[in-house]
């Protein structure tokens, strides 16, 4: 018989008490989110578009207010009303009208495609999946409709975290993790983006808490989470993600291996067609509408200041570029392709703009504390985590200059919600330490972005350029996609035969500095300068000449050896800076990193100056291509 005490533990409210205070944590949380989500200025506030915002709220637009997927002239200026601009960014395919044939000719079942008759239509080439659940809120809400979604998936997944943590570990540091996973790390700036990495973030994140609660749950209650139904829903959740990312593919794998390792094979086999057939049905679904399968592929443009049916004289499909993506590129992609992997691989882990550890530190700390407890040889948790691994791997194989997902966004992109499967390694928590310290250290890299959300998505090229991420290296093999290509002024930048990009204020773009015309680049006195150089050749060393009015100390280096000169004023010196670097897209690229001791202020040298700027060191420098063996 059981004791009294006993019989009131294994009541329910006795069950939920210590949850309380989580509960009435998160409810806050949601209020204050939604209340500002319901109340902001999305435009003025938001700092207009952002990333690939204009495509995703143009088709939750026309969803939600014309009851389609198609491009026309209504929506241009449904959009040109909300913005008070033009859909910059957005992409267009032409659509297709499909035919299913068959007869007697192997495979027996064809496709006939033929262009669609209708030609002041367009298609988006989007996923459509996140603007048709978004529809709803933005018809009820207008565009703040979309950030109050948006809020409402972030705390899904905050509620499956804390379910699945607390399950074995106390209240409080389940909490306290469960926070700093989401708040330690870069996941609130796309909180504000109008593009579905949150929508993809919680599909991951609730799907795996279906799955994975069971195996950590304590006996009692909860019924349907222990059944094999929810393994079922947790396929198709995944299905969908992969649908909206077809990177998610590989995340669908460790349920069904799972069910296979308990010998449970028809089971395994139903959640892997469950999967298999939600993604389906949804590419299907894009077949019907634009009439192909890939909603990236075909003729698919993007465009800037033009649109089409905005009334212009010259046709903006006939000049905007084609950016179909059918299939990788594999001759660029495997050329030098273990140097490339090498290097990316240590990016993808500290990278100063992408890197795991920085933007994603909670999941980083979660994976070290699995490593380190006697939860490594849990089954399911290793394949947890070689679908991390798989899934990074896949993106540095196939995606090598663009594997954060391209647009230089604030951390890894691609990888965000994948990054969900962290915190489901997370052996039990005895204390909240681990949580603080996930808390104080993820703070250090993502705190000036999570305090001001809208601004850090609209400049991410800035999220870098102070602070601690300094510290960590620059992802030069994917220099076209480095966040700083945002900023036309400091990106792009021709010098002599070399193309730069300056990643902080810290050096100035080149200018005349002499009588004869020549062109040198200012190094400023107030810290340390990075300069991505690249080339379509190897360069052996920089010829460099520095000079200054003053007296300092001044150091250089292209990703190989620092040269440190000491520059006595008005007295030019010349000295060799040798080079390495890496194969990037197209070219050659290096890491300049250059500072001086000292600095001075032109005007307060010179009063009738109008120069204020913090001046150290001035550089010409010529690029000496590497010997090209026989």
């Amino acid at each position: 018989m059981l004791s009294s005490e006993a019989l009131i533990a294994d009541r329910p409210a006795a069950r939920l008490r210590p949850h309380c205070a989580a509960a009435l944590t998160g409810g806050i949380l949601l209020v204050v989110a939604l209340a500002a989500a319901a109340s902001v200025d999305v435009v003025r506030d938001g700092y207009g578009i952002k990333s690939d915002e204009a495509t995703y709220v143009s088709m939750a637009l026309s969803a939600a207010f014309d009851g389609d997927l198609a491009y026309e002239r209504r929506d241009l200026e449904r959009f040109f009303g909300l913005y008070r601009s033009g859909p910059d960014g957005i992409f267009l395919k032409r659509g297709k009208r499909v035919r299913v044939l068959v007869d007697g000719a192997p495979p027996f079942i064809h496709l006939q495609k033929t262009p669609d008759l209708r030609a002041n239509r367009l298609y988006f080439a989007k996923s459509m999946l996140y603007p048709l659940a978004a529809a709803p809120f933005l018809r009820m809400l207008g565009l703040n409709g979309l950030l109050v979604f948006n809020v409402l998936l972030l705390f899904a997944a905050g509620a499956a975290f804390y379910a699945f943590l607390a399950a074995r570990s106390p209240s409080g540091p389940a909490l306290t993790f469960a926070l700093a996973f989401v708040f330690a790390s870069c996941v609130p700036v796309y909180l504000v983006l109008l593009t579905p990495e949150i929508f993809n973030f919680a599909l991951v994140s609730v799907a795996y808490c279906l799955w994975l609660y069971k195996e950590v749950a304590p006996p009692g209650g909860w019924g349907w989470l222990r059944s094999r139904g929810s393994d079922v829903a947790a396929a198709i959740l995944l299905g969908l993600a992969t649908y909206s990312k077809p990177s998610h593919a590989l995340l669908v794998a460790p349920p069904v291996l799972w069910a296979w390792w308990r010998r449970r094979l028809a089971h395994g086999l139903l959640i892997g067609l469950a999967g298999a057939a939600s993604a389906a049905l949804l590419f299907v679904g894009t077949a019907a509408v634009t009439g192909e399968f890939n909603f990236q592929g075909g003729d698919r443009k993007t465009f800037y200041g033009s649109f089409p049916f905005d009334g212009s004289a010259e046709n903006a499909w006939d000049r905007a570029k084609e950016m179909s993506t059918n299939d990788s590129d594999a001759g660029t992609v495997f050329t030098e392709f273990w140097p490339r992997f090498a290097h990316n691989a240590a990016y993808f882990v500290a990278g100063r703009h992408f890197g795991f550890v920085p933007y994603f530190f909670p999941g980083a700390l979660a994976t070290a504390w699995w490593l380190a407890s006697a939860e490594r040889r849990t089954p399911w948790r290793l394949m947890v985590a070689g679908a991390m691994a798989a899934t990074a791997v896949g993106l540095l194989m196939f995606f090598p200059f663009t594997w954060s997902g391209g647009g230089g966004p604030p951390g890894n992109r691609y990888f965000m919600s994948v990054y969900p499967l962290a915190i489901f390694l997370l052996p039990p928590l005895r204390s909240s330490m681990g949580g603080v310290a996930a808390w104080i250290v993820g703070a250090l890299f993502t705190a000036k972005m999570v305090v001001s959300p809208f601004y850090a998505a609209k400049n991410p090229h800035l999220n870098a350029e102070r602070g601690f991420a300094r510290w960590l290296p620059v992802e030069v093999t994917m220099a076209n996609d480095l966040p700083i290509a945002l900023d036309v002024a400091r990106s792009h930048v021709w010098f002599s035969d070399v193309l730069l990009s300056f990643l902080d204020k810290h050096s100035y773009t080149p200018e005349v500095v002499n009588a004869a015309g020549d062109r040198g680049i200012w190094i400023a006195g107030d810290g340390r300068a990075d300069i991505v150089v690249r080339s379509e050749w190897p360069i052996d060393h920089l010829t460099v000449t520095a000079e200054s009015p003053i007296a300092t100390v001044f150091w250089m280096s292209l990703g190989s050896r620092r040269v440190t000169v000491a520059l006595a004023p008005g007295r030019p010196s010349t000295f060799d800076v040798p080079a390495s670097g890496v194969r990037g897209l197209n070219s050659y690229a290096y890491l300049l990193s250059a500072r001086s001791s000292e600095g001075f202020v032109p005007h307060l040298r010179t009063p009738a100056s109008n120069d204020f700027r913090n001046l150290g060191v001035m550089i010409r420098f010529r690029a000496v291509p590497a010997a090209v063996p026989r």
